[in-house]
């Protein structure tokens, strides 16, 4: 038996609950977990995210340099353009709108307390027709 059966992405923010619920409505999760001080879920995929209180919190200002990335999460989606939609109707914002270079289309956006994440198309996995 692994000593460390899972893990937990924490991100730090004045609002837990709020950004909470933003990823939750994002990644059709739930809430499993909360206290005055952090606020746990879970992603219809598994994935698990926390929200931890922090009043003094500051947002990374990626891709400015004044201040690093201190965290960064991908989320593979089939269509970028829904999925654009889905997070600034939550309240996301787009930090970077145009596609990537390379084999990945992917958009920057950062959720409502600041924090950067980032919406990559699944790449097809059928083989090319003829």
């Amino acid at each position: 038996m692994p000593l460390v059966t899972t893990g937990v992405v924490v991100l730090d923010c004045a609002e837990p609950e709020k950004l909470a619920a933003f990823y939750v409505e994002l990644l059709e999760g739930e809430q499993t977990d909360a206290s005055a001080n952090l606020v746990e879920i879970r992603a219809a995929d598994g994935l698990r995210l926390g929200f931890r209180r922090d009043v003094n919190a500051t947002p990374p200002s990626w891709p400015r340099p004044e201040n690093s990335l201190q965290a960064h999460l991908e989320f593979l989606v089939e269509d970028l353009d829904d999925a654009e939609r889905r997070v600034v109707g939550l309240g996301g914002r787009p930090i970077e709108t145009r596609d990537a270079a390379g084999p990945y289309e992917e958009r920057g956006y950062s959720d409502p307390a600041g924090h950067s994440f980032t919406l990559r198309l699944v790449p097809p996995t059928a083989p090319k027709q003829g």
